[in-house]
């Protein structure tokens, strides 16, 4: 294990020059304290996790020292805001400090969040502030237990520099980790700008230092931009099979490595709704639940236009093609398991579709049904499940279908728990969850967060004493408004 001065430094978009991004020093916020840590995250760079009680931790989290390494740099790039085209956007509050090479010989990111103006500001103050970072931490990390795609959070800073939001807050700090920072929006910027030599200049970094085996194709930025399609097909079919929302897929928020990125007003859904809208922000409900899929299909089409100067067009249609059948056969694949099906059927898609048009008209919640449906045999679960239904009929009708589908895969009661429990998670984050915590956490008392934090590392497992948790929410906490606000 390492210590913080011990890491390695390898700044390789930095050395891409001042086109790409602009050297800018973080501002430091007062009297930090360090609310919460992912050793897992740290592990990822090979710190010691004691390393997070040491004065310099926090020091170098909330922007009072850097390392001698570090070359600090806020990323230039533009995108589509709510489907119209922004033309220059940028880091506004974040830096990316450098790039660490830990002893696998991976790269990671240090992307500190809420570290003062830079050029991208506009309006902006820089800042993030406690709430806003919390939910953030959670989430990355959260996501990442349940085999999620995601950037990584290592830890929030808080402090005692006030800010101006709907009211006074907190400033923070959160250090993200991932593998490129490098969005849809960086490419949009060099083709909508006419700066095509630049546009290449970014393709060959990222083919080289994220996509090398695309090097070997005939058609590099092809086989580079058919990777980036099948990812978030990948991402999106997790997103869907897993309630989750993430509120603002704006092009400039999509990662070229395909992972969720840029957290804001998401949620998990409580009670199934396909039209759920978690940002109250989006008042024509284009990033509503049920429309993830398009609208990453839709962001996809912008990427592939920013790299017609680079690929043929019509390979680069022929490719965002297979975003849907890609998407749907992964989705397919992720409910058969969370159902705790082992074969595929034909009428597999329809009795999941049933189940959900069910689970709608009763308001049922999501994540809790798939994670009692294992817990015992079939039989035994759809008996208490279905209390939950005011469709008795229609779900008596589907639970002899599902009784008679779960029965062609066999296996013992215990093989079909465990299989289940391995995919249900039994903890989710719940909005009103991170509500309580950054309460607490606003109050001085980061305690409750940190236990979140471990209960949320470990969602599959039983862990007794923090059932509570797992509890449906109250109604209050079902209609949480959260906004883009940070």
């Amino acid at each position: 294990m390492k210590s913080l001065t011990d890491l390695t430094f390898d700044n390789r978009f930095a050395r891409l020059g001042d086109a790409f991004s602009t050297h800018v020093l973080p501002e430091p916020i007062v009297e930090p304290r360090v609310v919460v840590v992912s050793a897992a995250a740290m592990a990822l760079l090979d710190l010691d996790p004691t390393e997070a009680d040491s004065e310099v931790f926090a020091q170098l989290f909330a922007g009072h020292t850097l390392w001698s390494e570090a070359e600090p740099r806020a990323m230039v790039y533009s995108g589509h805001q709510f489907g119209s085209y922004n033309p220059r956007l940028g880091d506004g509050r974040g830096l990316l400090l450098g790039e660490v090479v830990n002893d696998a010989g991976e790269n990671w990111d240090l992307h500190l969040k809420g570290a003062g103006k830079t050029p991208y500001s506009r309006m902006g103050d820089g800042r993030a502030v406690l709430r806003s970072s919390i939910r953030e931490f959670l989430a990355s990390e959260h996501l990442h237990a349940l085999g999620i795609p995601s950037s990584r959070a290592l830890c929030v800073t808080a402090s005692s520099t006030p800010v101006w939001r709907e009211k006074q807050e907190s400033a923070a700090m959160i250090l993200r980790l991932a593998q490129s920072h490098v969005r849809f929006g960086h490419f949009e910027y060099f083709y909508y700008t006419r700066q095509h030599d630049l546009l290449k200049q970014l393709g060959e970094h990222v083919l080289s230092c994220h996509f090398p085996a695309c090097l070997a194709q005939p058609e590099p930025y092809l086989a580079m931009f058919r990777e980036v399609v099948e990812r978030n097909a990948e991402l999106i079919a997790y997103w869907q099979a897993y309630g989750f929302c993430h509120g603002v897929m704006n092009s400039d928020n999509m990662s070229i490595l395909g992972i969720t990125f840029d957290y804001g007003p998401y949620s998990f859904l409580d009670d199934f709704d396909a039209n759920h809208i978690c940002n109250h922000s989006d008042d024509t409900g284009r990033y509503s639940f049920s429309n993830q899929v398009p609208i990453a299909q839709w962001n996809l089409a912008a990427l592939g236009q920013a790299l017609t100067p680079l690929v043929e067009i019509d390979a680069l249609r022929e490719t965002l093609n297979l975003f849907l059948p890609l998407y749907q056969a992964r989705y397919l694949d992720l409910m058969r398991r969370r159902l705790g099906l082992l074969s595929s059927d034909a009428g597999d898609d329809a009795l999941i579709q049933r189940l959900l048009q069910l689970m709608q008209s009763s308001a049922v919640d999501y994540s809790n049904f798939f994670r009692e449906l294992g817990n015992s045999t079939a039989d035994q679960a759809l008996a208490r499940l279905r209390d939950d239904f005011t469709d008795l009929g229609g779900f008596d009708a589907w639970a002899s279908d599902y009784r008679t589908r779960s029965a062609q895969d066999g296996g013992t009661q215990a093989e079909r728990s465990a299989r289940m429990h391995a995919v249900n998670p039994k903890y989710i984050l719940r909005n009103y969850l991170a509500q309580q915590v950054i309460d607490a956490a606003e109050q001085g008392d980061y305690a409750p967060v940190r236990e979140l934090h471990a209960v949320l590392s470990r969602p599959f497992d039983e862990q007794p004493g923090f059932e509570r948790y797992a509890q449906r929410p109250p109604e209050w906490g079902k209609h949480l408004e959260i906004s883009c606000s940070s």
